[in-house]
């Protein structure tokens, strides 16, 4: 164990730091599942994969579409140098 002490002020804000943190880390599961469960029913609704919808949301959020485009034609060209295109 640590020779550490935290007097009463440290105290105070590392119980304030966890009660907030799991506070936010509890909202931020509850948003993720409701929009698992929004992709997953717009997805059947549309006939798409939900990992390619969640994907694209996520695309999105991050504006990284022309690195995923980059990344995707690489594959092909990789793809299709192996003859691994069918």
């Amino acid at each position: 164990m640590s020779d550490v002490v935290f007097n009463a002020e440290q105290k105070a804000k590392l119980n304030h730091l966890f009660n907030e943190g799991i506070a936010v880390m509890t909202e931020i599961e509850t948003l993720q599942g409701g929009l698992s469960d929004t992709i997953k029913a717009i997805a059947e609704e549309m006939q798409i994969k939900p990992s390619v919808l969640k994907k694209a949301v996520r695309t999105a959020y991050k504006s990284k579409f022309t690195d995923e485009k980059h990344d995707y034609e690489l594959l092909e060209t990789i793809l299709e140098t192996v003859g691994k295109t069918w």
